[in-house]
Order: structure tokens, then C-alpha cells, then sequence
């Protein structure tokens, strides 16, 4: 009995069953290891804590005490010049964020320049703040030192949640994987978020926007005109070229 070589038909055939018979028995372990991908990479996401420092170290707004110490020269009779600019301010200040009384904290009354209280109050008005005053007068305990004039009121004011300068974690421990985790120190952001606070004008525009103003008609009215006699309606910037050799040269 002769052994017949197969034929090409019978070739092919075989090549095609191995193959097939190869993708059956790796598909199940392709999706098992598509499977353990998945499960790592959710048990990574779900062990990533926020680590914001705008959540770490929010900017709140609070009622909290507004106040300014002046001093007021002594020749002057109520405020100089430049006491009467910052109690103007101040009462722009509480026009725009106080509520309630203000309360003025002036030195013993021998001690205090005349008219002091009526000064004030004309500045305050200049500077919006019509509210009533609380006068007290506190003693003087060294007179060798300045006894300012002090402002207060209770207003709104934005500032941070805690105290800066935490450093609850080490930054390297030698010992542990905490080192090894590559997030923000406990106190990063911390000053940033503090001096925000306190370089903003109104605390209610951290909450949300302003009105919007009326248009400039002066500048629309421009842009018509210009537009009406064919000429370029944006502003003209002129810049002047200088070597920069020269520049602070005599």
C-alpha cells in the first residue's frame, strides 16, 4: 500500500485549520491580559487623590475686621494731606464691602490733634462711606511711642482656609514609599493663594462676574467714522525702533 503526498487543496486546507486553531487558544489569553491592563490601571486611578492646592488651600470669603492706623501729623489740625488720602480709601473701601457702624479708636484726648474726628468724617464721606461712628478713646501707655488713630469696620474679605507654613510630611523621608509618590508638598500654593487674596479689590469678584458696562459710544462713534471714510477703524501703535547697543548710552 503506497502513502499518496497531499495534495495542494489538502495543504492549504491544514495551514488554515492551525491558524484558526492558534487564534482560538490565543484569544482567551489576549482578553485575560486585557483584563488585568484594565483592572491596574482603575486600582491606579482610584488611589490618586486630588492634590489641587486650590483645594488644598481654598480662598474663602469671610466677615472679618477691616483696619487702618493712621497717624496724623501733629501741627495739623485734623488730618494732613496724607492721612486724609487713606481714610478716603478706607471709605471707599467699606462703600464697597462694609456694613454696619464704623468705629474710631483715638488716643487719650489730650494727646489727640484737634478736629481729628471731624476730618474723618469728611474723608469717609469723600470717599463714599456715610455710616455712623463709634468714637472710643483708649489710654496711652507709653508716650514715647506713636498712638495711632485707628479705622475698623466689619466687611467682607477673602482669604485662605488655613495657616500657611504646615509641613505636616517630610519632604524626604528616608524611610517609606511617601518620598517616591511625586505629588506637592502639603504647603505649595499656600503663600500664592494668600497673596491673591489680599491683592483682590472686591472679594465678590472671586464668586462671580460684574455687570457689564454701557458701551463707549465716544469709541463706537470713532469706529463708524472711520468705517463710513474708508479708513482702518483699530487703534495706531507706534513703535519706535532703538539699537540695543545704545540703550543708556550718554
Amino acid at each position: 500500500m503506497s502513502i499518496l503526498p497531499p495534495s495542494k487543496t489538502n495543504r492549504k486546507a491544514a495551514r488554515r485549520l492551525s491558524s484558526n486553531s492558534t487564534l482560538r487558544l490565543l484569544a482567551p489569553l489576549g482578553i485575560l491580559m486585557l483584563a488585568g491592563c484594565a483592572h491596574v490601571d482603575r486600582m491606579k486611578t482610584s488611589s490618586i487623590p486630588m492634590d489641587d492646592y486650590r483645594n488644598r488651600h481654598p480662598i474663602l470669603l469671610s466677615e472679618s475686621a477691616q483696619k487702618l492706623d493712621i497717624f496724623p501729623a501733629p501741627e495739623a489740625r485734623g488730618l494732613d494731606s496724607r492721612s486724609a488720602g487713606q481714610v478716603a480709601e478706607f471709605g471707599r473701601l467699606y462703600h464697597s464691602t462694609g456694613h454696619g457702624p464704623i468705629n474710631i479708636f483715638i488716643p487719650d484726648a489730650r494727646t489727640s490733634p484737634r478736629g481729628t474726628v471731624a476730618a474723618i468724617r469728611r474723608a469717609l464721606a469723600r470717599g463714599g462711606a456715610h455710616a455712623p461712628l463709634q468714637i472710643t478713646h483708649y489710654p496711652v501707655v507709653n508716650p514715647g511711642l506713636a498712638s495711632p488713630v485707628r479705622l475698623s469696620f466689619i466687611g467682607l474679605k477673602a482669604r485662605v482656609g488655613d495657616k500657611c507654613g504646615q509641613w505636616p510630611n517630610d519632604l524626604g523621608p528616608g524611610s517609606g514609599l511617601q518620598g517616591w509618590e511625586n505629588k506637592p508638598y502639603w504647603n505649595f500654593g499656600c503663600s500664592y493663594q494668600s497673596a491673591f487674596a489680599a491683592q483682590v479689590a472686591d472679594p465678590r469678584d472671586l464668586v462671580g462676574p460684574r455687570a457689564e458696562d454701557p458701551s463707549d459710544t465716544v469709541m463706537r462713534d470713532r469706529a463708524i467714522i472711520s468705517l463710513r471714510k474708508g479708513a482702518d477703524p483699530t487703534t495706531e501703535w507706534k513703535t519706535k525702533n532703538s539699537n540695543i547697543s545704545t540703550v543708556g548710552a550718554q
